[in-house]
């Protein structure tokens, strides 16, 4: 498959993703900018991100622009630095949660998230290799400090939390320590030494099996909660005080209350999201706004609506106060609420009611019949009245429940999630979609949610 996807660049390095690919999407950016434009860049912590990001600056110099090295950073260090100066891009080489043998490119022109037609534009000037030439410059910035000075000022601790940080040997390892230190919070580290192999757990905390260090940690030395960042920081997940993972539509609900009790918005959640989501923006005044999954769609949608938070079910937490999603900021968040509470993290998850819901449901499909079965689940709607939607896929919805089917964009598959208001009732919707495919795809379906699915 192309490693130019929806929202950013990513492949297997070496197999997918080349050195040689780095430097003509080098030269392809720089033929985006204006002439002698002016890109900020960084990278995170993977084996094989000095070399992809040398090569890209290299492409970019070449292209005539002046760059900004900023280092080894996580990806919301970018985009403080693109908020807090005068560019005309950035780019940071990151594969974010993925296992550690992909890498990838992130990257925005100006003020906006990156679109399907700007990476189909930048595709395709990279194809044609219709590129500028100019001399460029690269200077250094270490954009660490006033990234870790900015979260400092705006937090202060309520009452002296005790809070694992478990960085998963991901980029947040070289700054979310020392952050949430210096805020006034008791800080136990768990995987907090760079290592782009990701030796100890999964860099996608969304895989919550993955989080049994953390959590019996967080039991091990009494913390008020613990949270897991992702590969590059942009995301992250949080662990109760009795050491269970936080579903991330709870976390977005507890930021939902926090953020709109004085001052209602638009709240911008993905598609697939619980409906607890949709219930709390409701009551607290808001206005409830599903969106397809992907971080640009959201950030797009969010951004414009001028919403005070945004989520998706993987972690990303979007805030309105710096306009960008932060894993860092999230936890700050997160202990914020928490010192203004006098309850624990586990009787405020509690209380929050998800209806049953499947993880994501992945089953195998070749591209060429993926439409042809999503168009199966589409016609169960002539015999089971609903609403049908196509924000990204199919979305049936009943007055009990719904059921999505869309493409996966990284894989040749097709994803499936379902929510209900009883067990019965989602086991009869999955019923319902696997009944509707082929017969072995959906035997497979009904055997990834009887086996609870994939992470999603």
């Amino acid at each position: 498959m192309s490693i130019f996807k929806d929202c950013d660049i990513r492949g297997v390095y070496g197999k997918e993703l080349t050195d040689g690919d780095a430097l003509r999407i080098g030269r392809g950016l720089a033929a985006m900018l204006p002439p002698g434009g002016t890109m900020r860049v960084g990278g995170d912590v993977r084996v094989s991100t000095p070399a992809l990001k040398a090569q890209l600056i290299r492409g970019l110099v070449e292209g005539g622009v002046r760059v900004t090295d900023l280092g080894t950073i996580p990806t919301p260090a970018l985009y403080y630095a693109l908020s807090n100066g005068n560019v005309d891009g950035g780019a940071t080489v990151t594969a974010s949660h993925n296992p550690p043998e992909y890498n990838g490119i992130k990257f925005m022109l100006g003020d906006e998230p990156v679109s399907r037609q700007t990476i189909d534009k930048l595709a395709d000037i990279v194809a044609r290799r219709d590129f500028p030439r100019g001399e460029g410059s690269v200077v250094q910035l270490d954009i660490l400090p006033a990234y870790r000075a900015s979260l400092v000022k705006r937090f202060g601790a309520r009452r002296p939390l005790k809070v694992v940080v478990d960085a998963g040997n991901g980029a947040m390892s070289f700054v979310a320590p020392d952050a949430i230190r210096s805020v006034g919070y008791r800080v136990v580290e768990l995987f907090c030494e760079p290592d782009g192999t990701f030796p100890n757990r999964s860099p996608n905390p969304a895989e919550y099996d993955k989080l049994t260090a953390v959590s019996a940690k967080v039991v091990e030395e009494g913390a008020d909660f613990g949270v897991a960042f992702d590969g590059d920081g942009d995301r992250a997940v949080f662990i109760d005080d009795r050491g269970r993972p936080v579903l991330s539509e709870k976390s977005l609900v507890l930021f939902i209350r926090h953020l709109l009790k004085d001052h209602p918005t638009p709240v911008v959640y993905d598609q697939k999201a619980s409906s607890a989501v949709r219930r709390a923006t409701l009551e607290m005044g808001g206005a409830p706004v599903p969106e397809r999954s992907g971080h640009a769609f959201i950030k797009r949608r969010f951004l414009e609506l001028g919403a005070a938070v945004a989520g998706e079910v993987s972690g990303h937490f979007f805030f309105g106060e710096i306009g960008y999603d932060d894993g860092l900021f999230a936890a700050l968040m997160m202990a914020d609420i928490l010192g203004n509470s006098d309850r624990p993290l586990s009787e405020l998850a509690d209380e929050i009611v998800c209806p049953p819901i499947t993880p994501d449901l992945r089953v195998a499909c070749p591209v060429a019949q993926q439409q042809a079965c999503l168009d199966r689940v589409e016609a169960l709607a002539k015999d089971h009245p609903c609403e049908v939607r196509h924000l990204d896929g199919v979305r049936l919805e009943f007055p009990d429940g719904w059921l999505l089917a869309r493409k996966s964009v990284t894989a040749e598959q097709l994803t499936f999630r379902a929510e209900a208001d009883t067990p019965e009732r989602l086991d009869a919707l999955i019923d319902m979609i696997a009944s509707a495919l082929p017969a072995q795809m959906g035997d497979a379906l009904r055997e990834g949610a009887k086996d609870g699915g994939n992470p999603a």
